[in-house]
Formats: structure tokens, sequence, C-alpha cells
């Protein structure tokens, strides 16, 4: 067994383990820790917990302090960096006449990479782009191409139902969704009926999915169950 804590970079983000080490971390705070791409700071939303071996993955990452008041301005001088790289990747993209369109920006916590999301329909050949934006900001940039999904997930708005995106505020994970589970629940089969903001199945297609699946076996079980299996006392 391991002790973990379980920390999250962005709001309905995965959330990842790390060893609190001697750190005194509880939810709602927020905590300087090591991860691959360098320093990144987070928002622990799991306590401390013993969790089995094979569930951490290896090597498992420390906590390396709570974050201060000097972290948390830092963070808020990134998002206006961001905001500014946003509106300088814009008029780049532009002069380079790439089919391709700018969802966000992301600086890392050290402010060591400038991580631009962009969706497309096919590959796009930003080799050029690329050198143009590292001459600009002089730091290591990263161009990562992503779904409709995950489009919807960073920019938000409102789904069919009239609440917030459910990817955007609290869906860590994307789960498989079929156009089977609207059949099961005998929902309309119109592509704008059961279709997000993304123009992909709704997320909320599978939160009843498991429900009608078990009610249909129990119904099914029921049907196939032999008749001389009927309580004693229910006979005549």
């Amino acid at each position: 067994m391991q002790t973990v804590v379980g920390i999250r970079f962005k709001k309905a983000g995965k959330i990842y383990y790390f060893d609190p080490g001697d750190n005194d971390v509880t939810p709602g705070k927020f905590a300087i820790v090591e991860t691959s791409r360098g320093m990144e700071f987070g928002e622990v939303v799991v306590a401390p917990k013993q969790v089995p071996d094979d569930e951490v993955i290896p090597p498992l990452k420390k906590v390396v302090r709570i974050a201060s008041d000097e972290d948390c301005q830092k963070i808020l001088e990134n998002r206006q960096k961001e905001e500014e790289a946003f509106a300088m990747g814009l008029e780049k993209i532009q002069e380079h006449g790439l089919d391709m369109k700018l969802v966000d920006v992301e600086y890392t916590f050290d402010r060591s990479k400038v991580i631009f999301y962009f969706t497309a329909d096919g590959r796009v050949d930003f080799r050029e782009l690329v050198k143009d934006l590292a001459a600009v900001f002089r730091t290591r940039i990263e161009l990562r191409q992503i779904g409709v999904r995950d489009e919807a997930k960073m920019i938000g708005g409102l789904g069919p139902c009239g609440r917030v995106l459910c990817c955007h505020t609290f869906l860590g994970e994307f789960e498989p969704v079929s156009i089977r589970m609207a059949k099961d629940q005998n929902l309309s089969l119109n592509p704008t009926k059961i279709s997000g903001v993304c123009g992909r199945l709704m997320c909320c297609l599978r939160y009843e999915s498991d429900t009608y699946e078990q009610n249909r076996a129990a119904a099914k079980a029921e049907e196939n169950k032999p008749a001389g299996d009927e309580p004693a006392d229910s006979k005549e």
C-alpha cells in the first residue's frame, strides 16, 4: 500500500496521484508538484489515502510544497500571458495560412513551455509556425491537436438541457457512448436530439445506461424462468 493524494490541474480535469510526503495537504489547498512537464500548480481534490501498489503508476512523483501567495500570483500572471499568447497565435496562424482553429493556450507553471491547442480536419504542417512562435516567445513551443469533445470541454457552454456542459464542470474523463444506449432508453434517434454541442453523442446517454441494462437482464431472466420455480404457496 502507498499513501497518495489526488491533484487536479484543470477544472473537471483528470485526477493524478502524488506522494504527499511531509506536506500538510488537504482538499481545497493548492500545491506545487513535480510532473513529466516540470513543476506544475494544482488543486488538492482527494485527501491523503492508502491505495494498493498496482493502482499507482511508478514512479510516483512528490508534492514539492503547498502553494504560496507568490505561486498563486504567478498563476494569475500566467493566465494573462496566455491571453496575449492566444492573440499572437491567431495572428501567426493567419499569416501562415494554416487551416486550423486555435482553441486554447497554456503556459506551464515554470513558463518553460507554451502549449497551443487546436482543432483541424486533417493533419497540419505547422513546423514553420512553431519556429515563428519560438522566436516570439523564446521558450519551448508545443502544438497539440485535439478532438471536438476536448474543444467543448475547454471552452464550455450550455447543453440542450440548459445546464453548463458536464465535460466542462465535473467529467474528468470521457467514457465511450454508443447509439445503442439511446435505443435502450427509447430516445429519439434523430442526431440533433441526442448530440451535444460538440456534434458527438451526448455524454449523459451513459448515465442511466447501466440501470437500463440491469433491468433488461432481470426482465429476460424472469421470462426464461421455468414455471416449476414458482413458490409453493403461490399455487392453487
